[in-house]
């Protein structure tokens, strides 16, 4: 997959650095330096991205302390040789998921999303894989982001009108949709998917 471009790696390393430090600075006079850093690695994305200064910052450069990755889960729901997708407003298709929130583990928050998202009940049975996705997922995100797939049971559902989601569906694995929400799951990550779920063991692929 597209690896991020050096301008962008260039900035999110800005970011990092001046995030740290005005964690752990008590010098005046230091902040302000480090503060002038972020704003520089906030313009940078804007001019790039041609996104609002505002929206970058809301987006970029809004968390304190030491930064790392951001978690997200995906729900593969598979049954009777067909997978559960999602079509989002935009039209894109993905497997249901999204943030982990802060007071869920990441299987109760696989499941939540399926609810939310699909409609769906569903039991997590397997992890899949644990992917780094400026190596799997395109296009490039400011963020870190780690990827965690899980192989689910469907308990029954049905799919319900959302903010999220406009539609959804069952997919067999050489029937995908198209387009895909590549930055969300590519249909290679759905094949993983299908190949886990055939498995009697499965190894959890992780980068």
């Amino acid at each position: 997959m597209n690896g991020k471009e050096q301008w962008l790696k260039w900035a999110i390393e800005l970011q990092s650095l001046a995030q740290s430090a005005l964690y752990w600075c008590k010098d005046v006079y230091d902040i302000e330096r480090f503060q002038r850093i972020r704003e520089i690695s906030a313009e940078i994305m804007a001019a790039k991205t041609g996104l609002n200064l505002d929206k970058v910052n809301d987006l970029f450069c809004n968390e304190t302390g030491y930064q790392t990755p951001k978690i997200d889960t995906r729900a593969a729901v598979i049954r009777e040789g067909k997978i559960l997708l999602v079509q989002e407003k935009t039209g894109k298709w993905a497997m249901p998921g999204g943030w982990c929130d802060v007071d869920q583990s990441p299987a109760a928050n696989t499941v939540k999303e399926a609810r939310e998202e699909a409609g769906m009940d569903v039991r997590v049975t397997r992890l899949v894989s644990a992917e780094d996705q400026d190596i799997h997922n395109f296009p490039p995100n400011a963020y870190k982001i780690i990827k965690l797939m899980f192989l689910c049971e469907s308990l029954g559902g049905e799919f319900q009108p959302n903010a999220e989601t406009v539609a959804s569906d069952w997919f067999a694995e050489n029937e995908l949709p198209e387009p895909m929400a590549n930055e969300k799951c590519t249909a290679e990550q759905v094949r993983l998917c299908f190949e886990a779920s055939r498995a009697a063991h499965w190894e959890t692929r992780f980068d």
